[in-house]
């Protein structure tokens, strides 16, 4: 549509639906197309879904560079390369984000490596049809013991994806695997585990805990595999973490996780939600030195999102109810519908009503494996606060 083309020239990857004025052929479900403007002007070539709002994903915008095996073939190498550069051979992290889609020029298509294995994520119909390729592809340059695919919720809606979770290629992956990050060992279960198998993108957050919480009483809320509690304990220092989470089974792999690192003398679990946990420590007038929110996506949808705000409001006024003056809140988002802009504010808001000072003392994102587009800021979804609570 006229006035419509501005973002795509600019290399915005998604174009939606309403931005189209008309089709022209009859592409079938992702089939490539060129997108042009409503003068006809070249923009990009593309992958077609009829069944998605986002009706094209583009990925080449040279005219003379078409989709084929070549062009999929050198995405995947310069993602390994940056990968290669940051992680070398010298095996001190041993899981880490191979393929982070959009920012890798990929859009729809995620793959995280633990240690021999591959765990293969589809958001895209048009990438999804072409699952042979792009696996022979990473066998061909990665040389994995095995791959598997792994589905995340909604995608039958958002993309007409029909896929199943399953080994793709190889060997099984063994049930735990063991990784390692810096010091500390995890274990993942690539079959039945949450997202790809673990949650890699908050790897360096853990490590920037460590410096805070010597001596620390610690309260982990959300804690799934333990890993910021276990690294408070085990880096940190910190004198005893109590961890909260609504899952059994994300419970017991903290637990083997505290045990694995040498850190169970000092960790306690309890499961419940992460709300009325908080809610019933504010009643008894339990308090921490530190605490750490780490709570699943809580929206989806922009329309979502003043629901999510009230939700992060919430939760991060029950922590700051639960912690020492002067003590330490680490607070985060991977709702990638809340900007640092909205987070900031609703820290605010949460500083006013709760009557305490709060002072921002560090703001990060995923680790550097979890790379941002500059054309796509929709890839920045995770945000992690530092932050001091007078």
């Amino acid at each position: 549509k006229p006035r419509h083309a501005l973002p795509f020239f600019k290399h915005h990857p998604w174009v939606f639906a309403g931005a189209i004025r008309n089709v022209l052929g009859d592409p079938q479900p992702g089939d490539e197309v060129e997108l042009r403007s409503h003068e006809g002007e070249f923009i990009a070539y593309g992958l077609f879904n009829p069944h998605s709002q986002i009706r094209v994903r583009l990925f080449s915008w040279d005219e003379a560079v078409r989709l084929d095996r070549e062009f999929w073939k050198l995405r995947l190498q310069s993602a390994l390369r940056l990968r290669h550069g940051l992680f070398g051979d010298n095996g001190d992290v041993t899981a880490y984000r191979l393929i982070n889609s959009e920012a890798d020029g990929l859009s729809g298509l995620t793959v995280d490596r633990y240690d021999r294995w591959l765990s293969v994520q589809f958001t895209s119909l048009a990438l999804a049809n072409r699952r042979d390729l792009l696996i022979e592809l990473l066998c061909e340059l990665v040389q994995p013991a095995g791959i598997i695919l792994r589905t995340e919720k909604g995608m039958q809606s958002a993309e007409g994806l029909e896929i199943s979770d399953g080994l793709l290629w190889g060997e099984p992956p063994p049930r735990p695997l063991i990784f390692r990050e810096h010091e500390l060992q995890w274990e993942a279960d690539l079959t039945e585990g949450q997202k790809t198998g673990g949650y890699l993108d908050q790897r360096d957050n853990h490590r920037a805990l460590q410096r805070y919480v010597a001596g620390h009483r610690v309260l982990d809320v959300f804690c799934y595999a333990g890993g910021f509690g276990i690294a408070a304990l085990a880096g940190g220092a910190a004198k005893e973490v109590l961890a909260i989470d609504s899952s059994e089974g994300a419970l017991q792999i903290a637990q083997r996780n505290a045990e694995r690192n040498g850190v169970a003398d000092r960790w306690r679990a309890e499961r419940s939600d992460g709300f009325k946990a908080l809610e019933m420590m504010r009643n008894t007038g339990e308090q921490f030195d530190t605490v750490v929110l780490d709570p699943p996506k809580l929206t989806r949808t922009r329309a979502a999102l003043p629901q999510a705000l009230r939700a992060y409001h919430s939760l991060n006024q029950l922590a700051v109810s639960v912690l020492k003056p002067g003590g330490l809140l680490v607070t985060c988002s991977c709702s990638g519908m809340v900007t640092r802009e909205n987070f900031e504010q609703m820290l605010s808001d949460v500083a006013i009503q709760s009557g305490r000072d709060i002072r921002i003392l560090e703001s990060h994102g995923a680790a550097p494996d979890h790379p941002i587009s500059p054309f796509c800021p929709e890839n920045d979804y995770l945000k992690c606060y530092f932050c001091h609570v007078a």
